[in-house]
């Protein structure tokens, strides 16, 4: 018994003694030496206990991490600092004085070193490892202010690089927890960035998963944050257009319209949804109400090119109601063989008709000529609306057997490629 008395009294100053070794070899600035010996002294299981020793170990491994060649060595010490860290912190019983007493410097080591190699790895494109060192800075952050060693309960500027780093290593999940964390505390600048994308693509990612509720709460507080911004209807306008009943994507459009009354773009895009709807076959006939629809189309795109003369798109899709209508009539007007007196007059009525709509259509068509076809170099769409207008006019000028307008714009067809 007294022998293994004299063995513990032994053995406890040599642990002490190790811990002492390594502060000392942590003075001479020998680095590796201190880690090996703070590292083998809390093996030993009383040690494991001591916030002394914890704490060495977190001072040293600071060392470490800001040594331009050992850090490379040993690219986990900040990790393991924090860990060693939190451990001094659990058999602590005086309340940090260590800490305390060299100003809480090895607390703000390990955050800002961890925040120094994440962006320096989110400059090298080194995505997944600025995603881990940024969440590793957070929970520094977390673990500092639990303490009560800060006030800053959140590290923003960690939060969004955590967030746009997983993101980039295709962890769109992981990308969730930390782009929530920034909308939910409202915040909209980071560092003088706007924040604007991250309500956007929270509202998007659950519109995407099909969950309603938190697309609603997330396009709702992006709209609060930035009302002008038109993403938030247009991403609502294509859940309703894909999934909803059109009363209900109709409906929205016309909220649209009394918010936004000044775009020409929502008045434009709502017109040809009516219209597209209204002359939709695709179950066997039109729906019941079809010219109620079409005469709203056009109302909608009056308005869309009284707020903007020169939206070449809308003079085409109003000058292409007139001249399909055109179209119609003309069909109705055909002779079908023998037929009586009231039948005849019937037809020629429908030929009128169909001249009127012909006269009617032909400004705006010309409108489109003279916004696209002045233009040097057009984009496909343009061409391809442009030379959709020509087409109709060659059509009508047809009906009207005018052969010079026939091949003025015959021609101007058949160059739209070569011009622009």
């Amino acid at each position: 018994m007294l022998f293994s008395l004299l063995m513990t009294v032994i053995c406890s100053g040599l642990f002490a003694q190790s811990v002492d070794k390594a502060k000392d070899l942590l003075k001479a600035n020998n680095l590796a030496g201190a880690k090996d010996e703070i590292d083998k002294a809390l093996l030993v299981e009383k040690n494991q206990k001591s916030a002394e020793a914890w704490y060495t170990k977190v001072k040293i491994y600071n060392a470490i991490a800001a040594d331009p060649t050992l850090k490379t060595q040993y690219p986990e010490v900040l990790v393991q600092s924090l860990d060693a860290l939190k451990k001094y912190v659990q058999y602590d019983d005086k309340k940090s004085v260590l800490l305390a007493a060299d100003g809480y410097k090895p607390v703000n080591e390990i955050y800002q070193g961890l925040f120094t190699l994440g962006a320096a790895n989110y400059n090298a494109q080194k995505w997944n490892d600025s995603y881990v060192d940024f969440t590793n800075a957070i929970s520094a952050i977390n673990f500092m202010y639990k303490q009560g060693w800060i006030k800053q309960s959140m590290d923003t500027t960690s939060l969004l690089y955590a967030g746009i780093s997983a993101e980039k290593s295709d962890k769109r999940d992981e990308a969730l927890i930390y782009y929530k964390t920034i909308a939910d505390s409202g915040i909209t600048k980071i560092g003088g960035n706007d924040m604007a994308e991250i309500y956007k693509w929270l509202s998007d990612y659950y519109t995407r998963k099909g969950d309603k509720a938190n697309a609603a709460k997330y396009i709702a507080l992006g709209k609060s944050k930035y009302p002008n911004d038109i993403f938030y209807d247009e991403l609502q306008l294509d859940v309703l257009r894909k999934y909803g009943p059109k009363d209900s994507l109709f409906a929205k459009y016309e909220e649209i319209n009394k918010t936004h009354p000044d775009s020409s773009i929502y008045f434009f895009n709502y017109g040809l949804e009516l219209y597209q709807y209204a002359t939709d076959t695709s179950t066997g006939k039109r729906v019941a109400n079809s010219d109620e629809l079409i005469k709203k189309a056009q109302d909608k795109l009056q308005t869309s090119l009284k707020l903007n003369p020169n939206y070449a798109q809308a003079s085409l899709v109003m000058g292409q109601i007139l001249y399909n209508e055109g179209v119609e009539f003309q069909v109705l007007g055909k002779p079908k063989g023998n037929t009586n007196a009231a039948e005849l007059k019937q037809r020629q009525d429908y030929r009128a008709q169909s001249a009127k709509k012909f006269d009617e259509a032909i400004p705006y068509l010309e409108k489109v000529d003279q916004v696209l076809g002045s233009q040097p170099k057009l984009k496909k769409a343009d061409k391809v609306a442009l030379r959709d207008s020509y087409d109709m006019m060659v059509t009508i000028y047809e009906s009207k057997k005018d052969q010079a307008k026939i091949a003025y714009w015959t021609d101007k067809y058949n160059n739209v490629d070569k011009v622009h």
